[in-house]
């Protein structure tokens, strides 16, 4: 079996770069400057002064240039084309003149857009379909069945979503089809089917919610995820092990750990031996938490010890169209463009939620030095494990932690007064925690205003209940589905 993990030319350039959106971006961007007061976001000059636009203008200005560049659809364009009956995708070439079928399965948050934009491309070459996708649905042929999977816990149409995909694969693997798996983020939760009959849904939805609260890592997670699942780790590309297989990615994982994003379902991974799995179970004290009927599984799993079959000759090839790195570069590039001395702390990416932000605003201190306007970039996702039964996920607390440490920094100022420093945290996917929003923005007014309302910031920040703060504020970030999910973004300005 050939394994290849590749990776395609997706360069946003400096200024010149359109970027073709989908309609549900365009939207969603939308709706992102109407609720935000920002009176351009989408155009591409960026002849953007500091005596133009205030402060928070100029980071949602950013932000939105940041979701242009990583568009699903238009990274399937990009990454698919058919010419002369050929089909191309990066350095694979596939003869279509022959009656060989071709089927696609489509999983995760961006997967009704990926899928949107391969059902236009290949039109009646594609034989059938099966995607898992998350609201709103995407205009797309009857040669596709369309499941609402849930997120961030499964529903009862993940689990029919993974009965359809196992079908259609079987179906695919008598014929010797080639199958095209478009795989993105939030796939883990859309598209499930547990191994052991004895686990329930509400037993997968109760894991689910235990894994993502903990503050454990997606590896982490995912390591467990996948001990329970007849589908994470290869198993869903084990169903048709005679077919050619193409996985595109949108990966929500670090860079090099593209076999994580959703579980890794088209690639065999490692076996995670026994000493590292209950490290990270006792670690997290998920022998308590985690329901009876998933311990059973895990132990199970460890002691049949599966071997995956790695003797097909059949093709296997992985390809990442879009990464964090992409959003975290877009940022950096309108950042330059808007005149500020900009740098990307890619070194701070999963740490604990009070580290990373403690450790980002004495950075952003450390350059206000030594520059006027101040730009420091990071993505990824902190470990902000729930403590209380508010709203909000990592990014509004990203933010809400951020104005407690611009005030312990001595950079608190009136609530009347305009902002010199900022910090903006939004998910990509335009969904943060249990919450409406994607995130939220603070200043160096934020605590100012705050008081005056009669909002006590650690309160919320203790009930884990950042984004009601926010909404308080008129500060929560409100996008809607976005269509994509690289990660987190967060930006801190500063003049």
């Amino acid at each position: 079996m050939e394994h290849e993990l590749a990776r395609g030319a997706r360069r946003v350039d400096a200024i010149g770069e359109r970027v073709e959106l989908s309609r549900i971006l365009r939207r969603n961007l939308r709706i992102l400057c109407e609720n935000m007061a920002c009176t351009s976001i989408v155009g591409l000059g960026l002849s953007v002064t500091m005596e133009t636009y205030d402060l928070r203008q100029l980071a949602r200005e950013i932000l939105a240039y940041a979701l242009q560049a990583v568009d699903a659809k238009a990274a399937v364009y990009r990454a698919v084309s058919v010419k002369d009956r050929k089909m191309r995708i990066f350095d694979s070439t596939f003869d279509l003149s022959s009656s060989r079928p071709i089927y696609a399965v489509a999983l995760g948050k961006a997967a009704g857009p990926m899928a949107a934009a391969l059902d236009a491309i290949l039109g009646d070459q594609l034989t059938a379909g099966v995607a898992s996708i998350a609201p709103p649905a995407q205009p797309i042929s009857r040669r596709w069945r369309i499941f609402l999977g849930g997120h961030p816990l499964p529903n009862r149409e993940s689990l029919e979503a993974a009965r359809a995909a196992l079908t259609l694969l079987r179906e695919a693997d008598e014929r010797r089809a080639l199958v095209l798996f478009l795989v993105s983020g939030g796939g883990s939760a859309m598209m499930e089917w547990p191994r052991d009959e004895l686990i329930s849904l509400e037993d997968l939805r109760t894991a689910n919610l235990v894994l993502t609260t903990c503050g454990a890592t997606i590896a982490e997670i995912n390591a467990v995820r996948r001990a329970f699942s007849a589908i994470k780790g290869g198993r869903l590309s084990d169903a048709a092990p005679h077919t050619d297989q193409v996985t595109l990615i949108i990966s929500d994982t670090n860079s090099g750990d593209e076999m994580n994003v959703a579980s890794g379902p088209t690639i065999p991974q490692p076996q995670t031996d026994e000493l590292e799995l209950w490290t990270i179970i006792t670690k997290y004290e998920l022998g308590t938490r985690l329901p009876a009927s998933i311990i059973h599984a895990i132990r199970k799993a460890i002691a049949q010890r599966e071997v995956q079959d790695t003797g097909s000759r059949a093709l296997r090839r992985h390809y990442v169209l879009l990464s964090n790195s992409d959003a975290v570069q877009a940022a950096a590039v309108k950042a330059r463009a808007c005149g500020f001395s900009t740098q990307i702390a890619s070194d701070i990416v999963e740490q604990r939620i009070e580290e990373g932000c403690a450790e980002l605003v004495r950075r952003l201190c450390e350059r206000r030095r030594d520059h006027y306007r101040v730009c420091l970039i990071s993505g990824g996702e902190f470990g902000c494990p729930k403590r209380g039964d508010g709203q909000g996920g990592r990014n509004a607390e990203t933010a809400l932690r951020c104005a407690l440490e611009f005030e312990a920094q001595g950079l608190s100022r009136p609530a009347e007064a305009s902002p010199h420093v900022l910090a903006l945290s939004m998910g990509t996917d335009g969904i943060d925690g249990n919450s409406p929003a994607a995130g939220a923005i603070s200043d160096d007014t934020t605590l100012a205003r705050a008081r005056i309302a009669g909002l006590d910031a650690r309160d919320f920040l203790e009930r884990s209940d950042s984004y009601t703060f926010f909404r308080l504020l008129g500060d929560a970030i409100i996008t809607g589905p976005t269509g994509t999910n690289v990660r987190d973004l967060r930006v801190l300005l500063s003049v």
